[in-house]
């Protein structure tokens, strides 16, 4: 782990829970003296007391460990605001309706910033009767490939994850899709936007 709690993020999400280091301390059965060399850096919470302390604290031991204190405003769950995060490790694809702390393989993954296509992400979206095929003239080899096409709409997030030596295409039913995303395990996130009307 190359990072473990810091004493600055127990302080700040003690004091905006409105806690003093007794309560805190009362809470998960240790002494204040134990809270205040926490948060001083004179100490590290013993690895026991991370659910106790997460959950007296009102947040996820994720977000104690990653120093977030994370909340979804997307309460709407609005699909047009979703995120991806893709794990460097494993490969695997993970899509939230909004802010979250997302781990996999024991890192914390942040949400990918789209950015707009560029020559050589070209996506090219054509509609086939209730359809819509997706494709982009791209690389497919073991180091440098598109690893999944998403289309995204207000309703809902349709993914197809790819692989090298496949090809760089996806079909997805019309609906209302909004916005389309290609994520290059080289150079990143890219979208462009579609009227969504069939």
């Amino acid at each position: 782990m190359d990072r473990y709690i810091t004493g600055a993020v127990v302080k700040r999400l003690r004091e905006s829970r409105k806690l003093t280091q007794e309560e805190l301390a009362e809470r998960i059965h240790v002494s204040g003296k134990a809270v205040s060399k926490w948060e001083t850096g004179a100490g590290f919470p013993d690895i026991s007391l991370l659910e106790p302390l997460a959950e007296a604290l009102g947040i996820s031991v994720i977000e104690l460990l990653s120093g977030e204190d994370v909340r979804n405003e997307n309460r709407s769950f609005n699909m047009e605001k979703s995120r991806f995060c893709v794990c460097p490790v494993c490969g695997n694809v993970i899509c939230t309706s909004g802010d979250a702390v997302i781990s996999c393989c024991g890192i914390t993954l942040p949400p990918l910033g789209a950015e707009d296509t560029d020559e050589e992400h070209v996506i090219t979206a054509v509609t086939d009767g209730n359809e819509c095929h997706v494709s982009m003239v791209h690389p497919m080899t073991k180091g440098h490939f598109i690893s999944f096409i998403a289309a995204v709409s207000d309703r809902g997030v349709q993914l197809e994850k790819l692989y090298p030596e496949g090809s760089a295409e996806a079909r997805f039913r019309i609906g209302y899709v909004k916005h389309i995303y290609a994520y290059c395990n080289r150079h990143g996130l890219f979208r462009i936007g579609r009227s969504g009307r069939k």
